[in-house]
């Protein structure tokens, strides 16, 4: 279980933790040792904590006697918790049987009692246990649930199912080899997450202009049809690289260096470009991306060249990159630099010999 946080005075508590019998308190500055203070506590963290612990005793419990599952380890996280159980798989009709059990312990009142036990009280036998830490000291703490369940444990609970409200399985996920994650909200959670789901659900009301029923169907078709543009805009995109090259290809004296940008581009636009026009006597600088930030790059050309300048071309880009046979491509963060590396390729040009 997580822990506290609050204040002590009006210095904020950053994080406690325990070195053996001693909660060890990380605060944000010096106290003074005898002062008076007033210490408050972040009640709503702390009670959201007692929910989700006894939520997590009382499904341990009750799914053991129901199915004989038993409870490997548990995580209280911030949005959600798992409790993990050593059984390769739930079924649907299962988890709904536990939740309708659990629910109807809460409603009907069970109390939670917190005792403690000397460290050599045969009783501690009798208690649910995954051992105590090496550095215990002291007497051990034990929480029951009346009827259900008696569980060593130092965490903070509620003193009465009711306090719970509700609990919801949200279902189960693949957990280690032949464990299963069952993950679950207690209590406030479960209300909040209805306020987010309400809320989403209004959203999408309006943006998708039907009902919540058939917001899985819309959300289909949508993705039906941006596959489609993306797929129409991709030939697009390929016709174009083609025209490209074919246009610098019927010029009647080709430049040395061919440049060219573009926003919509990708790796293949610049690749088709470099086979299209496919000669070694043109060296071909090509980006695609942002104009400024991030994007990518290919160098493409005389081998010789390519293998000097790529490395250069691509420390100026602020990027990485590799190649091989004429060509170096890889990734860029500061397009806004691809004058400087025309530069560069530009005055490579003017100093190659003829015989180059």
């Amino acid at each position: 279980q997580p822990d506290d946080r609050g204040l002590i005075g009006d210095v904020p508590v950053l994080r406690v933790t325990r070195r053996g019998p001693e909660a060890v308190h990380f605060v944000q500055a010096a106290l003074e040792p005898g002062a008076e203070v007033l210490l408050s506590l972040d009640w709503e963290r702390r009670f959201d904590h007692m929910q989700q612990h006894s939520g997590q005793h009382l499904i341990t419990a009750v799914v053991e006697q129901m199915f004989g599952f038993k409870t490997a380890s548990w995580e209280l996280g911030r949005q959600r918790s798992v409790i993990e159980l050593d059984t390769p798989s739930m079924t649907a009709e299962q988890i709904e049987a536990l939740e309708r059990s659990v629910n109807e312990k809460i409603r009907e009142r069970v109390p939670v009692m917190v005792r403690e036990l000397a460290a050599d009280d045969p009783e501690i036998e009798t208690v649910r246990s995954r051992g105590l830490p090496d550095d215990h000291v002291g007497p051990v703490r034990v929480v029951d649930i009346k009827g259900i369940d008696s569980n060593m444990c130092c965490g903070t609970h509620v003193s009465n199912l009711s306090d719970l409200q509700v609990i919801k399985l949200l279902g189960t996920e693949k957990g280690k080899k032949n464990k299963t994650n069952l993950v679950f909200l207690a209590g406030n959670r479960v209300l909040k997450s209805i306020e987010q789901s309400y809320n989403t659900e209004k959203a999408l009301t309006s943006l998708l202009k039907n009902g919540p029923g058939e917001h899985v169907e819309a959300v289909k078709r949508l993705q039906s049809s941006v596959k489609l543009l993306q797929k129409n805009n991709l030939n697009l995109i390929r016709d174009i690289a083609v025209l490209i090259a074919r246009d610098f290809k019927s010029k009647p004296v080709q430049s040395e260096l061919f440049v060219l940008h573009r926003k919509e581009g990708d790796s293949e636009f610049m690749n088709i470009i470099a086979n299209e026009i496919g000669t070694e006597e043109t060296l071909m600088f090509l980006t695609v991306g942002d104009e400024k930030e991030a994007g990518l790059f290919l160098l493409a050309g005389p081998v010789e060249a390519v293998e000097n300048l790529g490395p250069r071309v691509a420390e100026l880009l602020g990027g990485k990159g590799a190649g091989k046979r004429g060509r170096f491509q890889g990734k860029a963060t500061k397009m806004s630099r691809r004058g400087e590396a025309q530069a560069l390729l530009q005055e490579f040009i003017s100093h190659r010999s003829p015989e180059a």
